[in-house]
């Protein structure tokens, strides 16, 4: 029943974009013809409601991680969650090149698994290594159809010039890294022997055709608010409860509201405060992937501390 929920939902998702693709190819145009703010506030708004809320049951996964710790007292996540997001957004203003670096290295396996896992596909070192492989499709994709544009990206989340050009110069690395990436998909296809490919596929051809419409933040906004955070959704709405998918979609929205309205606060209130210094549309830029940089690491830790501690038992 999952898997054909999944199936659907991949379908759907497909559909959206040959349609985007449609309009684009009937009109000559597409939605960059809007106002570039209007665009920003509208990526922020999908990401802090459909983005954000995906990863808002961590601090109910919290308390799988503190019974196997034997600690009582849930402050103490919320206290290491909190500072390790603040190190991360500290860390990149001292050091943005490198920490933007493993910041996409993580999204990537993180993209890999999390939009893979659900064909239960494998665990060994080298499926490891293909899963930050596919995911990197994410991050290579941008470079490839718009790299102008994504390195005016990279601009405001601060990283230095020789990187930029470094980048720009030597595109033939993104060339290398998008063929990969797209191999990454082809590996999973091969070890599944053809079954399920058709989702593998629709991936594949939905990502590309996503970023050749798109600019970077729109592409990204979509992929993450309609594929990645939905496939997740899925998959938390099924265990909260395998008898009935759409009750366990209520348990999902009520759980992961509260969460998710205070985090959207915080991010607006950053807004607001840092747009004293910068332009608007920088200060979105910035809070929409700093601030998802600063929740990805302490959710890929705590995910990671659960699994490792599931396997042991």
């Amino acid at each position: 029943m999952i898997k054909k929920i999944y199936g659907q939902h991949t379908f759907y998702f497909s559909v959206l974009i040959i349609v985007l693709l449609i309009i684009t190819l009937v009109t000559g145009s597409s939605v960059e013809f809007l106002n570039e703010l209007i665009i920003s506030f509208v990526c922020l708004f999908l990401i802090l409601s459909v983005g954000i809320s995906h990863g808002a049951m961590d601090n109910y996964k919290a308390n799988k991680i503190l019974k196997i710790y034997k600690i009582n007292n849930k402050i103490i996540f919320y206290l290491i969650y909190t500072l390790i997001s603040l190190l991360v957004i500290i860390l990149w203003f001292f050091f943005a090149s490198l920490t933007l670096l493993v910041f996409l290295l993580l999204a990537s396996y993180h993209f890999g698994r999390e939009d893979t896992s659900f064909l239960n596909i494998g665990n060994s070192n080298f499926d490891q290594l293909f899963y930050l492989i596919k995911g990197s499709l994410i991050i290579f994709a941008p470079l490839f159809f718009h790299i102008d544009e994504t390195l005016k990206i990279f601009e405001v989340l601060l990283i230095n010039n020789e990187v930029l050009f470094f980048i720009k110069d030597q595109h033939w690395i993104v060339n290398i890294s998008l063929s990969l990436g797209v191999l990454g998909y082809v590996y999973f296809i091969f070890k599944k022997r053809f079954e399920d490919f058709e989702i593998l596929l629709l991936d594949i051809f939905s990502i590309l055709i996503l970023n050749f419409i798109f600019f970077p933040l729109i592409a990204f906004t979509i992929y993450f608010c309609f594929l990645h955070s939905i496939r997740h959704i899925i998959s938390i709405s099924f265990e909260l409860d395998k008898n009935s998918f759409s009750n366990g979609v209520k348990i999902f929205v009520r759980k992961a509201l509260p969460l998710t309205i205070v985090t959207a606060l915080l991010y607006l209130l950053a807004v607001v405060y840092l747009s004293n210094s910068y332009g608007l549309n920088n200060v979105i830029i910035q809070v929409i992937f700093i601030g998802l940089a600063s929740l990805t690491f302490p959710h890929i830790l705590l995910e990671y501390l659960i699994e490792k501690n599931e396997k042991r038992t």
